[in-house]
């Protein structure tokens, strides 16, 4: 094939079509019309000679070269934003950068408000924006969209720069007042109520199961692993949630100790240590191939990491 004679672009919009899986769609994202896309995948079809995508009863779905060439494609295109993009240099006190960020909840409450602290000493006009996990998308990310995703993730796409802020520990949080306190063993934890927290990587959470053990994340499956299971009356995706709700009923929160911390100092609660063993969790800070040599983000995401280190 000789590479002189093709229309680069269309690698461009044979991404957008994989990721969309509609014309439509993928016209609107690149500011073409309909046509335009429809004659883009007519000539890819002829490029590679593939159907690339394919119309069936649950809408268009991608052929198998075609999924075997996105991840490929898709690099290129990274490679080739990063290799172009503009340098400017960086001055933290008198920018007024935008940098926005996903954090979940754990995140925002044990990392952020420290971060916040330290940017309003040497970078005053910097403005952070917040988003949660089911704002955005892995996408998002690449595309250099979101500056950082912070969160506990399961897994990854490879193309992502990544990096440990810190490994936490399990607490569990309960009412001061809550009788357990008097004799607190992997038995009473096992006979009280529990409500459930995790939220990890991106997207709106599905319902959940108490007897779906392998999707109830790391205290459950840390009880499964001994033969245990815990009594779950109230599940939520957000770390405030489930510490209010330990000190309103006498219910046990399990949560990462950075977060159960939050509360060392406030009488209604009592900080336990959980009775059997729970693997640790890490906090991950990950950003785009795009944004990794970019002088503004370089600072930001340094500083991210020594302010991490104090928490």
């Amino acid at each position: 094939m000789n590479i002189t004679k093709i229309d680069l672009n269309l690698l461009v919009a044979f991404d957008m079509l994989l990721r969309e899986k509609n014309v439509t769609k993928a016209a609107n994202h690149l500011g073409i019309t309909q046509p335009a896309m429809s004659n883009s995948l007519k000539r890819l079809r002829n490029l590679l000679s593939d159907p690339v995508l394919v119309r069936t009863s649950d809408g268009m779905v991608a052929t198998e070269r075609a999924n075997s060439l996105a991840p490929k494609i898709r690099k290129i295109l990274l490679e080739t934003k990063e290799a172009l993009q503009t340098v400017e240099d960086f001055e933290p006190l008198s920018s007024r950068r935008v940098f926005r960020l996903m954090a979940s909840d754990y995140a925002a409450s044990t990392l952020l408000p420290k971060l916040l602290e330290h940017i309003n000493k040497i970078a005053p006009n910097i403005t952070i924006d917040i988003m949660t996990p089911s704002d955005v998308t892995f996408h998002d990310v690449e595309d250099g969209k979101i500056d950082m995703a912070i969160n506990l993730f399961d897994q990854l796409p490879q193309s992502f720069h990544q990096k440990v802020l810190w490994r936490d520990g399990f607490s569990c949080l309960t009412r001061s007042s809550n009788p357990i306190l008097e004799n607190f063993d992997l038995n009473s934890y096992l006979a009280s109520k529990h409500v459930w927290v995790s939220k990890t990587g991106f997207g709106v959470g599905l319902g959940m199961n108490p007897k779906d053990v392998q999707k109830l994340g790391w205290v459950d499956e840390a009880l499964a692993s001994i033969g245990k299971q815990r009594d779950i009356k109230i599940f939520t995706r957000n770390y405030h949630v489930a510490m209010q709700l330990a000190h309103d009923d006498q219910i046990i929160a399990t949560l990462p100790k950075k977060a159960a911390m939050i509360h060392n100092e406030n009488a209604g609660y009592a900080i336990l240590d959980a009775p059997f063993a729970i693997p640790d969790i890490e906090l991950k800070m990950i950003w785009s191939p795009l944004l990794h040599h970019e002088p503004s983000h370089i600072w930001f995401r340094h500083l991210v990491d020594d302010v991490a280190k104090q928490c």
